[in-house]
């Protein structure tokens, strides 16, 4: 496993990041992308860098059963028992799925992995590259005492437009749930505290009783500051959505039939490619010769 490169320490100093403070990830299928985050001199998060993904599968939504091909959405606990540096795939960090939320809706699955090189079943393959940076960048923040770490999942970026664009998709009720989740990350840049109870998630709660992922929620509270700042950004993004869906913003299909997706960098370079006996080494990594891009050419 390979120490962190000159210039991620440069980079690290010029963000006022302490190598070994906490980190936090990021994903968004839609747009291909995988965000590290690390605490800096603040005591928040700040974006440290964003990984183009170079493939996952299946399609928008949250993973529901063993087989479905489906990559996990929501809320992941990340220890370092989930670290596998012998993996066939490189080196490959368990998203710990199924996780309390899962087990309680009944959905099934295992294995499935952040890896090295450009293939998935319900994974998110980063190439051998970009993955020894981010593990790295894992391994340097439980070297400095963080004991976990948190990945959130999400189908897109939870923008006002993006909620709009996926209106009527089955998975809104879900997707809308998880964003409370990115609402309480974005206000605070602090890592939500996330519990399950009633089957669903909830954030930044304290309670001085347990939470029962598939009981009733017990009586809780969320700070004052945190609960007025969720909320007027929730306002906010109602009413630009209710606006673009107004002026008439299209949807976009439920299913695409694509499989899954890449980021447009690792696409363009597999388009461009003729010679498929060989390795693409583009800037964020390379490709292998045996990729398969999504069916049907789409890049989202």
């Amino acid at each position: 496993m390979q120490p962190l490169s000159d210039q991620m320490l440069a980079t690290l100093k010029a963000k006022h990041m302490d190598k070994e403070s906490p980190i936090l990830i990021r994903v968004f299928k839609e747009e291909a992308e995988l965000e590290v985050w690390k605490q800096d001199d603040s005591g928040r998060f700040a974006l440290l860098r964003t990984y183009p993904i170079c493939r996952w599968s299946g399609e928008l939504g949250p993973k529901l059963k063993t087989g479905d091909r489906q990559a996990p959405e929501g809320f992941y606990t990340i220890t370092p028992g989930l670290m596998n540096p012998d993996s066939s795939q490189y080196l490959a960090i368990n998203t710990g799925f199924p996780n309390a939320y899962d087990r309680a809706n009944g959905r099934t699955g295992a294995f499935l992995m952040i890896h090295g090189g450009c293939s998935s079943a319900g994974c998110y393959a980063m190439t051998d590259e970009q993955i020894a940076e981010i593990y790295a960048l894992a391994r340097e923040a439980f070297f400095g005492g963080q004991k976990s770490f948190q990945l959130q999942a999400y189908p897109f970026r939870m923008t006002a437009l993006n909620m709009a664009r996926h209106r009527d998709s089955p998975h809104m009720p879900f997707w809308k749930m998880i964003k409370q989740g990115s609402d309480h990350f974005e206000v605070t840049h602090l890592e939500p505290k996330v519990n399950v109870c009633e089957r669903s998630y909830v954030f930044d709660a304290e309670s001085a009783d347990g939470f029962n992922p598939a009981g009733r929620c017990p009586f809780y509270r969320v700070r004052e500051d945190v609960v007025l700042a969720v909320r007027e950004k929730q306002r906010r993004d109602d009413l630009e959505t209710v606006e673009l869906i107004n002026r008439g913003t299209p949807t976009v299909p439920a299913t695409t039939g694509a499989d899954g997706g890449m980021n447009a960098t690792f696409l363009e370079a597999v388009r461009s490619n003729g010679d498929r006996s060989a390795g693409i080494r583009t800037a964020s990594g390379t490709i292998p010769a045996h990729v398969n891009p999504p069916a049907g050419g789409g890049d989202d």
